[in-house]
C-alpha cells in the first residue's frame, strides 16, 4: 500500500509540473505574438526610403514653403489681376498639405528639417550640402528676388510674379523628376509624380496670363 502511495504521489507531482510548465508556454505566447505583430506593423508603417527620399523632403518643404510666401504677397497687393489671384491661391492650397504631408515623412524617418542656414547654403549654386546628390534647391528665389516682387505694384507686380513662379515650378519640376528616377519610397515618389503633373500644367497656365499682361 505505502508503495502505491507513494507511486500515485509522484504521479501527481508530474502531473503538476507539466500543467504549469504548459500554463507558462501558453502565458507568454501571446506576447510574443503581439511584440512580433508590433515589429511587423511598425516596419510596415515607416516603408523602405533611402536618400534621394530625404533629400526631396528636405529640400521640397523650402521650396513649397517659398512659393507660398510669393503667392501671400502678390495676393495682398492691389491691381493684380482676378486670375492671377485664383492661381496663386490654388498654389497656395495645393502646397501647404504637401509640406506637411513631407514633415511628416521626414518625422517618421528620424530625419530633421533643414535650418534657415542649410536653406540658404543649398539654394546657392554649385553649394549644396552632404548626402544631397546634386538634389540642390532648383529654382529657388533670392533674398533681392523676394525683395523685387515685395515692392513691385500692378502689372509690374503681377509679371514679376509670374516670371519667378515659372522658374521656380521648373526647378521644382526637376527636384521631382530626381525623385523619380531615384528614389524608393512608394508615397514620395507619387507626390512627386503628382508634383511634376500639376506644376506643369500651372505654367502653362502662367505662361498663357504673362502673355496676356
Amino acid at each position: 500500500m505505502k508503495m502505491k502511495s507513494l507511486v500515485a504521489g509522484v504521479a501527481a507531482i508530474v502531473a503538476l509540473i507539466a500543467f504549469s510548465a504548459c500554463s507558462d508556454t501558453d502565458s507568454e505566447q501571446p506576447t510574443q505574438r503581439n511584440s512580433s505583430a508590433r515589429v511587423t506593423s511598425n516596419s510596415a508603417v515607416a516603408g523602405p526610403h533611402n536618400q534621394a527620399d530625404v533629400m526631396f523632403a528636405r529640400h521640397m518643404i523650402p521650396h513649397h514653403e517659398q512659393a507660398i510666401e510669393m503667392s501671400d504677397v502678390v495676393v495682398a497687393k492691389d491691381g493684380i489681376d482676378p486670375l492671377l489671384i485664383d492661381l496663386a491661391n490654388q498654389i497656395k492650397a495645393a502646397q501647404g498639405p504637401e509640406i506637411d504631408q513631407m514633415q511628416g515623412w521626414l518625422t517618421e524617418w528620424g530625419q530633421s528639417m533643414m535650418t534657415s542656414g542649410q536653406r540658404t547654403t543649398s539654394s546657392m549654386p554649385g553649394m549644396e550640402m552632404p548626402g544631397d546628390s546634386g538634389m540642390g534647391m532648383n529654382g529657388m528665389m533670392s533674398a533681392e528676388d523676394m525683395a523685387a516682387l515685395q515692392n513691385a505694384q500692378g502689372v509690374d507686380a503681377s509679371r514679376l510674379y509670374l516670371t519667378q513662379m515659372i522658374a521656380h515650378h521648373q526647378g521644382a519640376i526637376t527636384m521631382a523628376q530626381n525623385e523619380i528616377d531615384s528614389g524608393q519610397y512608394p508615397d514620395t515618389i507619387m507626390l512627386a509624380r503628382s508634383i511634376a503633373v500639376t506644376q506643369q500644367q500651372e505654367i502653362t497656365t502662367m505662361q498663357t496670363l504673362l502673355a496676356s499682361l
